[in-house]
């Protein structure tokens, strides 16, 4: 079975074969990655969210043989080039954690949040945010999205985007 995981091809080990092995046992127990976290088992909690071709999963309900040929994105993999994901700085500037054990999870799905929606509504981030914090820094969670969401590049609005504006630039008629 194949597997990449935070860009990396990946020879699974002898305990990985099972395709039902949740993927989260794979990432801990297998290949060590020990970012994400186990918390209730049966996907409720999100502890252990991970990034699936860049939807956000819960592996400890996501069998081993649905990843199989997918990019697999771990907190271990969210910083790039040895830089912070935007979420990870803006997790830092707005003092998130507090017990942290949540974390990685939380990280995780804001960044497939933003990837998919780079300028969420309140209401987009708490459709999106499923995760539980026992903590409740749900307000902070909330901030420091939004504060990743004013560092990323903002989108193209969809009445400029480069196909219409190039159309635009040829006949000056526009679309």
């Amino acid at each position: 079975m194949e597997l990449t995981v935070n860009g990396h091809p990946q020879t699974l080990p002898e305990l990985a074969r099972d395709p039902a092995m949740p993927l989260l046992w794979v990432l801990r127990d297998g290949l060590h990655l020990t970012g994400t976290k186990y918390g209730c088992g049966i996907g409720a909690c999100g502890a252990c969210t991970v990034q699936v071709d860049g939807v956000a999963m819960r592996s400890c309900v996501t069998p081993l043989a649905m990843a199989q040929g997918k990019a697999v994105t771990t907190i271990e993999g969210l910083a790039q080039g040895g830089h912070p994901h935007a979420v990870q700085a803006a997790w830092l500037a707005e003092q998130v954690p507090q017990c942290g054990y949540c974390q990685s999870g939380m990280l995780m799905a804001a960044a497939a949040l933003l990837a998919s929606n780079p300028r969420p509504s309140d209401a987009d981030i708490d459709a999106a945010i499923t995760n539980l914090c026992r903590c409740g820094t749900y307000p902070r969670v909330r901030a420091a999205i939004k504060l990743a969401a004013r560092q990323l590049p903002a989108p193209w609005p969809p009445a400029l985007s480069p196909h219409r504006i190039a159309d635009a630039g040829s006949d000056g008629a526009g679309a």
